[in-house]
C-alpha cells in the first residue's frame, strides 16, 4: 500500500508518520518543503516541493499512483480545488483533516457526533473548514471522488502543553506564570468540559481508516473518550509542575472584548463550550481503536519534554504583561464597586 501525506511533520501528522513507518505493508511519501527531514523515521520517502507550486508538484508525481493521499495543511477551499486537480485519478482514497471546531456553536447538545450540524459564526478558520468539507462531499456525490473527512479536536504532542487562554507565541508563558506563582487566566469559571487527545492515540484511529472501504464518503471525529473540566486540566498541569494552581476566572466574552488575541474564535467559537465526543462511529469502522494515554500521563510527558528542551520554552512577555493588566483592572473594578 502506498500513501502520500501533504505535510506530515506537524502535531497530528508526525505521530501518524511515525506509526505508519513501522508498518511494512505501507510505503509512505511526504510532500513538503523538507524543513524537518532530520526528525523523520527511517524508510519514509520525501518529495520536496511547495504544494502551492502546482505545476512542479504535478511533474514530481506524474508517474506515481497512491492508495491514500491526505492533506494535513488544507485550510481554504481553493487549496482543495488544487488537490482535486492534482490527485483526481491518482488515489483510491483522499483524506482531509478538517476540525471539530466546525461543529455548531453555541452547542445545541453537549454530546457531539458526526451528525452534529456544522456552523460556527465565531471563527473564520472553522467556516473555511466547513466550506472545504462541503466542496469535498460535492465531489464525492457528483464525481465519485473517494473522500474521507477527519475532524480532530484538541490534539497535543510532546512539544506543546495544551491550555485554554494563551498568547500568540503558545502556551509556555502560562507555564512560566505557574512556575513563578502568578495567577493564570482561566476562561469562564473553569467548569466546562473539554477533551484532550494525545497525538499517538489520534494516529491509531487515523491509520485504521486508511485504505478502509467503510471510510469512503464518510466523516469521522477522532478524540479521546475522557472529558475533563478546565479546572481539572489546569490542576493536573500544576500538579505536574509541583506548584499551586492559582486560577483567575474571566468571562470568555470579556477576554474577547479587551484583547487583540483570537479569543473570539479560540474561546467563543471553541474552548468555552462544553463538548463531549461520541466516537461510536469510528469504533464501528475501526473496532480495535482505543485511546490509552490519559491526560495526566500525556501532559506529564509533555511538561517533562518542554522543561528539558529550551527551544520549546518560547517566552511571551507581551502576553504576560497583558495578563497582569487584566487581573489588576478586574481587581480595581471589584474594589470600586465595593466602595460605590
Amino acid at each position: 500500500m502506498k500513501a502520500l501525506f501533504i505535510g506530515g511533520t506537524g502535531t497530528i501528522s508526525m505521530a501518524i508518520t511515525r506509526l505508519l513507518a513501522g508498518k511494512p505493508e505501507w510505503e509512505l511519501y511526504l510532500l513538503n518543503r523538507g524543513n524537518r527531514k532530520e526528525t523523520l523515521p527511517q524508510g519514509v520517502k520525501t518529495i520536496e516541493a511547495d504544494i502551492n507550486d502546482e505545476t512542479k508538484v504535478a511533474e514530481l508525481i506524474a508517474d506515481l499512483q497512491f492508495d491514500v493521499v491526505c492533506d494535513f495543511i488544507g485550510f481554504v477551499k481553493e487549496q482543495l480545488e488544487r488537490d482535486y486537480r492534482l490527485f483526481k485519478g491518482k488515489t483510491r482514497q483522499f483524506m482531509y483533516i478538517s476540525s471539530a471546531s466546525a461543529y455548531q456553536k453555541p452547542v445545541a447538545n453537549y454530546r457531539i457526533t458526526e451528525g452534529t450540524p456544522l456552523a460556527n459564526p465565531y471563527w473564520e478558520y472553522s467556516r473555511n473548514k466547513i466550506a472545504c468539507e462541503e466542496y469535498l462531499m460535492k465531489l464525492y456525490r457528483e464525481e465519485n471522488f473517494p473522500i474521507t473527512i477527519i475532524r480532530p479536536s484538541h490534539t497535543y504532542d510532546e512539544r506543546n502543553v495544551p491550555l485554554g487562554a494563551h498568547g500568540a507565541k503558545g502556551s509556555y508563558q502560562v507555564i512560566k506564570r505557574m512556575l513563578e506563582g502568578k495567577p493564570v487566566i482561566v476562561h469562564g469559571d473553569g467548569t466546562t468540559l473539554w477533551t484532550m487527545t494525545h497525538n499517538s492515540d489520534f494516529a491509531k484511529g487515523f491509520v485504521g481508516l486508511m485504505g478502509n472501504p467503510h471510510a469512503i464518503g464518510e466523516s469521522f471525529q477522532i478524540t479521546n473518550d475522557e472529558s475533563l473540566t478546565w479546572n481539572q486540566i489546569y490542576q493536573t498541569i500544576a500538579n505536574c509542575l509541583g506548584v499551586e494552581y492559582k486560577p483567575y476566572y474571566v468571562a470568555s466574552d470579556f477576554l474577547d472584548a479587551v484583547s487583540d488575541y483570537d479569543f473570539r474564535g479560540g474561546l467563543l467559537g471553541d474552548k468555552s463550550n462544553t463538548v463531549v465526543f461520541d466516537n461510536t462511529k469510528l469504533k464501528t469502522v475501526v473496532p480495535d481503536f482505543t485511546c490509552t494515554v490519559r491526560f495526566e500521563q500525556g501532559v506529564r510527558q509533555t511538561i517533562e519534554y518542554v522543561l528539558s528542551h529550551p527551544e520549546c520554552q518560547v517566552e511571551d512577555p507581551e502576553f504576560d504583561i497583558w495578563c497582569d493588566r487584566v487581573v489588576a483592572a478586574l481587581e480595581d473594578a471589584k474594589e470600586r464597586l465595593r466602595n460605590f
